[in-house]
């Protein structure tokens, strides 16, 4: 008898997000959903030979995310210079969501209503209430 074949385990690459202001094109037009991507050893490691890094080591994140966000809405050329382009609050919230799926593994956060004191999860990757 042979063994037993299991189908191979598939690794979730990317991940979907919602930026909580939205990219403003030149049209006016906001994007609010987008994607990234799981960061590889060489997407950690091409912006520290960056001379905009070197010049100014906080630029590193906006490097690496121009890398791995994939897409904004309907824009799938993502790079720095649009990433600069980003609120602070929407740049924020990819350095957390670029954290969360490359170092923890998830999308998950533990949040506290204001309101009512309750604690709960929340799941960062664009998720409506009621959605599973």
């Amino acid at each position: 008898m042979s063994p037993a074949r299991t189908a191979p385990e598939r690794i979730r690459t990317e991940y979907e997000f919602e930026l909580p202001r939205g990219y403003v094109d030149e049209s006016g037009t906001v994007h609010r959903q987008g994607a990234m991507r799981l960061a590889t050893a060489r997407d950690e490691l091409t912006p520290l030979i960056d001379l905009r890094v070197k010049e100014n080591p906080a630029y590193l994140s906006v490097v690496l995310l121009g890398m791995v966000v994939t897409r904004i809405g309907t824009i799938t050329n993502v790079h720095a210079g649009l990433v600069e382009q980003l609120f602070a609050s929407d740049l924020a919230f990819l350095q957390d969501f670029y954290r969360r799926i490359n170092a923890e593994g998830h999308t998950r956060a533990a949040v506290t209503c204001p309101a009512c004191d309750s604690s709960f999860e929340i799941d960062l990757a664009g998720g409506r209430l009621g959605e599973s």
